[in-house]
């Protein structure tokens, strides 16, 4: 009966033993879904600096925060469709492709809002 127990300790600690030992896979990460990933954070944080530099000068924007914000247009755009096709690869990690599509979609909506507070 002892030798029983004494048997299964040695078996979990075999078995966390193996558990730590490191594991190879061939996925990696795209680079096109690491540029979407670059271009989402740019995007997001030039729309939200603009907006507060407009905020700060009393609710008037300067044109060249316009032209920031065109750019970052274009941006997103562009890190959108990277983020997608990046996403369409085989044997990928899904991190940067997804984390991509989901900051150029809000830096888009945000470009949207405020396009839409401007005409209203």
């Amino acid at each position: 009966m002892e030798e029983r127990k004494k048997n299964r300790k040695l078996n979990i600690k075999i078995l966390k033993r193996k558990r730590d030992r490191y594991v190879f896979t061939d996925k990696k990460h795209p680079d096109k879904g690491i540029m979407s990933f670059v271009f989402g954070v740019l995007s997001v944080c030039t729309i939200c600096y603009s907006i507060f530099l407009s905020y700060k000068n009393g609710g008037e924007a300067k044109g060249s925060y316009g032209a920031a914000v065109l750019l970052c247009l274009i941006y997103s755009l562009v890190g959108l469709v990277l983020g997608i096709i990046s996403r369409m690869e085989k044997d990928i990690f899904k991190l940067f492709p997804t984390a991509g599509i989901v900051l150029n979609s809000i830096a888009l909506l945000c470009i949207g809002v405020l396009l839409y507070l401007a005409f209203v």
